[in-house]
């Protein structure tokens, strides 16, 4: 009873900062004091605590390394002109008949590239949100097209901080893990695809655009071919299974080069951006692209740290013991994904955010599903679909705020729905 005591308190700290507008660092911090203290109470000395603590950080450190180099790729993409350029070339592409579908489609690729559903929910999403709203086409269609495209890339990009952050809660290799994501994708890309199409058909009036991106990044960028370098060093070394870091440290090079030589920018000037971000002077660019920097992951940095904490407490203590044997129950009466995806959705609500529902969940259901490369897949197919699907969960607030969607958007995200869904309905191990 202790223990649903403790987690309804600290569900209610989160509730009250979601609630009140305030960080859910300071409902986090709350956590890891009540946390800390069952732990005492249990007999544990504070040098025990604290070492409990070191060792939930341990298991993340490669990941914290990962934050200070996605921030500084964000920030080098945006001044180098990679997301404009990718933005200018497939513009022209939308209209109303088909504009879910290419909202979807293309935050999907830009989140795929970058690992970010927020960066991506900044910048393409919120074009793609402008032109609906030009169309006077349904905004909460359209946020929810834009949410399932965002975390297209967050679930299935090797830069996605939760993709790196399952691989190695469960030790897996991320690019095995990959194989598994794409190929249980398939079938809710087709359908969800489908649905855009159709709704974007049966729902939709013509209409032109009133802005002009095309226009807004070419009077800014220079724009040609050379500046998506970037971008398809991505792509190209992940085929050769290049680790993460060496990954992004080698886009990262290239879009200073880009960026020092195709779009003049001096090279104290983009030590300053990779700190901070890029925050252009002009208004209308800096609506679309402000953003990335280490700075900017700060908060995630620290929301993983305490996060982590977490898990080492509750493997120590065996907090979350009751409810691990609810979960082994239902993954021996129904299916191991049932079970991983009934604590999904517990923590998810719990939690809030999407890195302690993964961290959560893996630890309730390792002992459900032994096998670490098919919990993986689990994890990836139901915590880190699920968390955008909570409505006070940040991992949804905060793309559907950036586009100014309405929280009803949730409803139409429908390719998050389609993963969880279709492995339910499918005999195989997901």
């Amino acid at each position: 009873m202790t223990e649903i005591f403790l987690m309804g308190i600290f569900s209610a700290a989160l509730l009250v900062c979601i609630l009140a507008d305030k960080s859910i660092l300071f409902a986090l911090i709350f956590g890891l004091i009540i946390f800390s203290l069952y732990a005492r109470e249990q007999g544990h000395s504070p040098k025990n605590i604290f070492k409990m603590w070191s060792t939930g950080v341990r298991t993340i450190k490669p990941i914290l390394i990962t934050f200070i180099l996605i921030g500084m790729l964000t920030a080098l993409w945006r001044a180098a002109g990679v997301i404009p350029a990718i933005i200018f070339y497939t513009a022209d592409f939308f209209s109303p008949a088909i504009i879910f579908l290419m909202s979807f489609w293309l935050c999907g690729l830009i989140s795929t590239l970058t690992g970010t559903a927020f960066g991506t929910a900044a910048t393409m999403g919120t074009i793609c949100a402008a032109i609906a709203e030009s169309l006077d086409v349904s905004i909460w269609l359209t946020g929810g097209a834009i949410l399932s495209g965002c975390y297209f890339g967050d679930r299935c990009s090797p830069m996605s901080t939760s993709a790196l952050l399952v691989a190695t809660v469960t030790r897996t290799d991320i690019y095995k893990n990959l194989v598994g994501m794409m190929k249980t994708s398939i079938i809710p890309l087709i359908l969800a695809s489908a649905l855009y199409f159709w709704t974007g058909k049966f729902f939709t009036a013509d209409g032109a655009p009133i802005i002009d991106a095309k226009e807004i990044f070419s009077r800014t960028f220079e724009i040609n071919f050379l500046v998506l370098i970037p971008a398809i060093l991505i792509i190209v070394l992940s085929l050769f299974r290049l680790k993460v870091q060496l990954m992004m440290a080698a886009s990262i090079l290239a879009s200073a080069t880009v960026a020092i030589f195709i779009q003049e920018i001096n090279s104290f000037e983009l030590i300053k951006i990779s700190m901070l971000g890029f925050y252009p002077a002009d208004s209308e660019l800096a609506e679309l692209l402000s953003g990335g920097g280490i700075i900017s992951m700060a908060n995630v940095f620290a929301i993983v740290c305490i996060s982590s904490c977490y898990s080492g407490i509750f493997q120590a203590t065996g907090f979350l013991n009751r409810l691990q044997d609810i979960m082994i129950v239902i993954g021996k009466k129904i299916s191991p994904f049932a079970s991983v995806l009934t604590a999904s959705i517990i923590t998810s609500m719990i939690s809030c955010n999407q890195t302690l529902a993964i961290m959560l969940t893996h630890e309730l259901c390792k002992k459900v599903e032994p096998r670490p490369e098919i919990l993986a897949i689990h994890l990836e197919n139901t915590a880190v679909v699920v968390s955008p699907l909570i409505p006070w969960a940040i991992a949804g607030v905060v793309v559907l705020t950036t586009i100014s969607a309405p929280t009803s958007s949730i409803l139409a995200a429908w390719y998050l729905y389609l993963i969880p869904i279709c492995c339910l309905a499918s005999k195989k191990d997901c």
